[in-house]
């Protein structure tokens, strides 16, 4: 997620000059101290320990990690642990179960776009699995929904983007957005298995019809010669990490979006503020669909880049993007509820120096009466995150008339707000962060929340940022995960505490480069999900010109570990084949089977595969006899029955 070229081009769009706290907590606690992270930094007193004894009080003891470290791969499959199996469940092409609609894969990639339209998209990315029926904690059958990022159209077509026409692009803006497919336990050796036909079968993509909820609903600035009145748009797309929510919907989160449209004129400054270029970033959509040419449609950036909800329960309830969550490139988004029973999302800006946000609800979570909480997301308060150098952080408001938010800066009502997130969150003096990605809130411990900050090799080079107490490293090729601590554990609190969790790295590598971590190691981590039991679950997202290369060398593909945040010990429970980025975790109620996505296998370094040799890099999942990588879901579960990943 959030890497180079065709997804963006990861440049620095934050040139704004809020406060950066270089060097303080070197000065403070030295530089072998600030390497022990998480556990320097309570040493310190950065992080109350009476904050941390009021956190702990009622906290489980930890479970232990169960499973054998499995090594660093370069092999072109799915490694998991000894004891475990991993078994392909639901790839690109594969048809997603509509009742007389269903295309078979063709491994030339000449299926048509409408039969793209009712199959899985490329690119599987966040995940989230519901029980059936609702309100049960069944184990055995469910819906999953899963995002279906970006396109490599170089497998998408069987000549690539050779004879660019309509058609070629249809099947892109189909191979893009949601699946929502049913899933059924069959036991034995048949196993998981996608049900089809199936009445919850559907399909959201670039062209779905799509509500506009919130404060920008109706709004000028998103009002367009077709939809004049600024209430629907039409589609989602670069659909990144997502969240399900206690009420049973699924939270998508556009994240890339600004590399679909092409600006032939003059930026504005919002243009430039979110990185629409001068001209067509590479996927040529509107070439053909001039709704992405900004020179003709001015506004219809202004509609993409939000958090959209989808009923997965029911194909016919129209999905709608909540814009009081702010429009910017949304990793994912979290929800947890209060000590209050509200709401609250938390949301990473994913792009170098870009923030933190959260959102609280105005209503209460109703746990009794689904339909009262169908617009719990409409109304609430966003907040964007400021880490002061002491350890302690601040929720800073993005409210119309608040903060300097007002109209004399740019800022004619809440509307305005949260279609300018970016611009209003520099104004406020949020903290610039190392690529914020997903976000995790620890199931044992109300108001201890996690997040993962990929890298940014451009902190503290040539003008940029220099680091701060919470991003500490320049150069920063292997990314941190932070940790916060809510006031009181109330997650609606604005005021927090924060440290350092992990410094990923290499122990081959010189100075701080070589982390702090407990265990098996890793570099970019960009997943990250609990388990109901509190094992942390982290994901890596090296880029492809980077795997094996360069500070990278020797560390082979992309993984998955889990770790006890309880004692930091890491373990690396899943190796991804060649090219791949390993993203995308849910789990059945009872942890007895894990659904993790294998995202764009066999990507070269330029991220476009090239359509005369595409298994040059990887053949998985159908092996020698397929006719190009497939991204898929893969079901893991353990020969014993056992519970994912404890002892």
């Amino acid at each position: 997620m959030g890497k180079p070229l065709l997804k963006t081009d990861d440049s620095v769009l934050n040139t704004s000059t809020n406060p950066i706290f270089s060097d303080v907590l070197e000065t403070q606690l030295g530089r072998r101290q600030l390497l022990k992270g998480g556990a320097a930094l309570s040493a310190a007193g950065l992080l109350s320990s009476s904050f941390s004894a009021i956190a702990q009080a009622a906290t489980p003891a930890p479970v232990s990690l169960g499973f054998e470290s499995v090594p660093l791969s370069t092999s072109d499959t799915v490694v998991v642990p000894k004891g475990y199996r991993a078994e392909v469940l639901y790839a690109w092409g594969d048809p997603i179960g509509i009742k007389g609609k269903m295309p078979a894969f063709k491994a030339d990639a000449s299926n048509s776009a409408e039969e793209q339209a009712v199959q899985a998209g490329m690119h599987h990315d966040g995940m989230a699995y519901f029980p059936l029926p609702f309100g049960s904690a069944h184990s055995k059958q469910g819906l999953l929904a899963i995002n279906h990022e970006y396109t490599d159209d170089g497998l998408l077509h069987s000549d690539g983007m050779k004879m660019w026409n309509a058609e070629k692009v249809r099947k892109a803006q189909h191979a893009v957005g949601v699946s929502i497919i049913e899933v059924q336990d069959l036991g034995g050796q048949k196993g998981w298995q996608v049900v089809r036909p199936s009445q919850f079968a559907r399909r959201v993509h670039a062209l779905t019809p799509i509500q506009i909820g919130g404060p920008a609903r109706g709004h000028a600035l998103m009002r367009t010669a077709a939809d004049p009145r600024g209430v629907e748009v039409l589609g989602t797309f670069n659909n990144c990490a997502s969240g399900p929510t206690p009420w049973g919907t699924y939270l998508t989160c556009e994240e890339n979006w600004s590399d679909y449209f092409a600006n032939n004129g003059q930026l504005s400054e919002d243009d430039k503020r979110y990185g629409i270029k001068a001209t067509d970033a590479g996927y040529r959509w509107a070439e053909v669909d001039f709704r992405f040419d900004r020179q003709i449609n001015p506004n219809e950036p202004h509609r993409f880049g939000w958090v959209v909800e989808i009923d997965p329960f029911d194909p016919k309830a129209k999905p709608i993007k909540r814009t009081a969550l702010g429009r910017i490139k949304h990793e994912g988004a979290t929800v947890t509820i209060a000590q209050d029973g509200r709401a609250v999302v938390y949301m990473g800006d994913d792009q170098r120096f870009e923030y933190i946000y959260k959102f609280v609800s105005r209503d209460k979570f109703n746990r009794y009466d689904r339909k009262a909480n169908r617009d719990l997301l409409e109304h609430g308060t966003l907040y964007v995150a400021r880490f002061d150098a002491d350890g302690s952080g601040q929720w800073l408001e993005l409210t119309h008339g608040k903060n300097g938010l007002t109209a004399a800066n740019g800022f004619a009502d809440q509307g305005e707000v949260v279609i300018k997130t970016r611009l209003a969150a520099d104004r406020v003096g949020a903290t610039k962060m190392d690529r914020p990605e997903w976000i995790a809130v620890h199931p044992h411990k109300a108001g201890e929340v996690y997040c993962t900050l990929t890298n940014n090799s451009e902190r503290g080079t040539d003008g940029k940022p220099a680091t701060d107490a919470a991003n500490p490293r320049a150069k920063n090729v292997f990314g941190h995960i932070i940790r916060w601590h809510e006031a009181s554990n109330d997650s609606t609190a604005t005021q927090f505490k924060w440290d350092i969790y992990a410094l990923a790295g290499n122990p081959e590598r010189d100075g701080d480069k070589k982390g702090n971590i407990k265990g098996d190691i890793y570099g970019s981590p960009d997943g990250l999900v609990f388990s109901r039991n509190g094992i942390l679950w982290i994901q890596t997202d090296v880029s492809t010109s980077t795997l094996n290369q360069k500070d990278y060398t020797g560390m082979g593909n992309n993984q998955m570990l889990a770790t006890i945040p309880e004692t930091g010990e890491t373990r690396r429970f899943l190796t991804g084949p060649n090219g791949c980025e390993v993203t995308g975790l849910a789990f059945t109620p009872d942890l007895k089977t894990m659904f993790v996505n294998i995202q764009h296998p066999g990507e070269p370094a330029s991220e476009r595969s090239d359509p005369a040799a595409p298994k040059a890099i990887s053949s998985w999942p159908d092996g020698a006899q397929g006719g190009r990588p497939r991204a898929a879901t893969v079901v893991i579960r353990r020969e014993d029955g056992g519970v994912i990943g404890e002892v």
